[in-house]
């Protein structure tokens, strides 16, 4: 396949043992063409408003999502409040503990249904019951992850599937805002939301990088990365415009949009041709293909005719390409037969490629989600260093942007997993080194935060080209739930945050275990093999073949 300025190369080494591979395939008096051969004949080279536009409907999911997993850092948050009473009598102070004044002494500064913690009264129910809604939409997002995934790539498909989550996840956030009358109506909830919100991302991505050649799919993929960021950056600007309201407006504003966008993507977006080709539908395949095509019409008609043509052209003695697929194959699709997870499970190179990138995802997730929450534990403005951190994430992805089209993929991983747990770790330096009644406290202070901000920013930027990554490593057939797997090891990894976070609060040892631990799992990447520039496959059986040939061609080439 002819790439005449590739935004991606191929590295020098599995480029190399690619080209043998093909080279070494008959060639003489026969011409196939594989799945890949013809989406980039057809859209590969080519990207323009239309594409663009398309990528930005499909990756708006993003935002979406950013919002329900943050939105209760301003539902949920602990309200001020001041006291009523004379200060002569000494009952209520500033330094007071509110479950220790009598209810006549002290009173809330903003209307108790501004925050769900005012309106219910468990400012004294304990951290647990609190941080319950929060914990049960993370468990939600486990659960979630788990059941849905498989769909897209089984029965429903990425667009099926990407509009009933985000019709899921926007319902049960209008739900939350109507019915819930007490937190375990609302954690209930907050579980369902959660359960939807799991596979938003995932689909998103995938189906967005599905519609597009191998040249733009990096390219792609850093869109969706960027509407999370601004999704997230959304809700403060939210929540201001909403102060002295209801908690319950937040969750209108941003799930009635989302009801909307879900009609939007139902009837304006395409599926992944990918997919409908590995599920066998040969004319909702074609009549995508030409939905999205580049090419003059001609020329898609030439290349659609022969790809599905079984007659043979005795002139030029070649056959159309083999893109039919065999009852096997689709078997192997089929959810019922043998799901996409027990597919990933049943191939030993599929596993160990699985459990290297969710190794890498757990100690990922662990500093992505638990560097913001161990703002508190430093000594500066925690407003100015979450506002820091929300924007670091914007860098974060125009950085992934531009070296994730020049350099490796297992360098990348690497250099960023080691670079972040360097940065946590000197934390705990500089405050040892530094003590608090040193005359450069206030510079050990300002220290600390920005390697804090180095640190998750690593964590951002490997965090994007680990998804990239990883649906570069999985064949079409399994991708989804590959991709979604590898974002449940994430989110596990944060879920182990609170505990090291609350247990650092003394100290700074948090940051030593954020440090150790993604450092740790970045070497896992040396069980995996290098992708930039190869070309997607789309079967398990297509992508060990293609890497026999690879290998067998690199041990032919090393012995020459």
């Amino acid at each position: 396949m002819t790439d005449p300025a590739p935004l991606i190369l191929r590295s020098s080494s599995s480029s190399s043992s690619v080209v043998a591979a093909e080279a070494s395939l008959p060639s003489s008096g026969t011409r196939t063409s594989t799945l890949d051969d013809t989406i980039e004949r057809c859209i590969g080279d080519y990207f323009g408003w239309t594409q663009f536009l398309r990528a930005i409907l499909i990756s708006l999911a993003w935002a979406f999502d950013a919002q329900q997993t943050f939105i209760t850092v301003f539902t949920d948050v602990d309200p001020t409040w001041h006291c009523t009473r004379n200060n002569t009598t000494n009952i209520c102070s500033s330094s007071s503990q509110v479950c220790l004044l009598p209810d006549e002494a002290w009173s809330w500064d903003l209307p108790p249904y501004t925050s769900t913690i005012s309106e219910w009264s468990l400012q004294c129910a304990g951290s647990f019951l609190a941080g319950l809604p929060a914990s049960s939409f993370f468990a939600g997002c486990l659960a979630g992850g788990f059941v849905l995934a498989t769909l897209a790539d089984s029965y429903l498909g990425r667009k099926k599937l990407l509009v009933l989550s985000c019709l899921l996840m926007s319902i049960s956030g209008l739900l939350t805002a109507l019915v819930s009358t007490n937190v375990w109506i609302y954690t209930a909830l907050r579980f369902l939301c959660g359960f939807g919100r799991a596979s938003v991302g995932t689909c998103a991505l995938v189906l967005a990088t599905e519609m597009v050649g191998k040249r733009w799919r990096a390219h792609v993929g850093m869109i969706g990365f960027l509407f999370f960021t601004l999704g997230f950056l959304s809700l403060p600007l939210m929540a201001y415009l909403n102060r002295g309201s209801s908690w319950r407006v937040l969750y209108f504003w941003s799930c009635a949009p989302t009801v909307l966008y879900s009609i939007l993507v139902h009837f304006f977006a395409y599926e992944s041709p990918r997919w409908l080709y590995v599920r066998g539908r040969k004319q909702e395949f074609l009549s995508t293909l030409k939905s999205i095509a580049t090419v003059p019409t001609p020329q898609l008609l030439d290349i659609t005719s022969s790809c599905f043509s079984n007659n043979t052209n005795s002139d030029s003695g070649t056959t159309g390409c083999e893109l039919d697929i065999d009852d096997a194959t689709r078997n192997a699709a089929n959810f019922w037969n043998s799901s996409s997870y027990y597919a990933l499970w049943e191939k030993p190179w599929a596993f160990r490629r699985l459990a290297a990138v969710m190794a890498i995802g757990f100690g990922t997730g662990m500093v992505y989600y638990g560097m913001p929450l161990g703002l508190g534990n430093l000594s500066f403005n925690l407003y100015l260093s979450v506002t820091l951190n929300a924007l670091s994430e914007f860098p974060a992805a125009f950085m992934t942007f531009f070296l994730i089209a020049t350099l490796n993929r297992k360098g990348l991983v690497l250099g960023l997993s080691v670079a972040s747990g360097v940065c946590s770790c000197l934390i705990i330096v500089v405050e040892q080194v530094i003590n608090s009644n040193s005359y450069y406290y206030w510079w050990r202070n300002a220290l600390q935060m920005v390697l804090e901000l180095a640190s998750f920013f690593s964590a951002c930027t490997g965090f994007n080209v680990l998804m990239i990554f990883t649906l570069e490593l999985f064949p079409t057939s399994v991708r989804n739930s590959a991709l979604s797997m590898v974002r449940q090891a994430v989110v596990f990894g944060g879920l182990f945050s609170p505990l090291l976070v609350a247990a650092g609060r003394n100290g700074l040892l948090s940051y030593g275990v954020f440090g150790v631990t993604i450092a740790v799992s970045g070497l896992f990447v040396g069980c995996l093999p290098e992708t930039r520039g190869a070309a997607l496959c789309d079967t398990l059986d297509e992508q060990e073949h293609k890497e026999t040939l690879a290998f067998s061609a690199k041990i032919t080439q090393d012995f020459a």
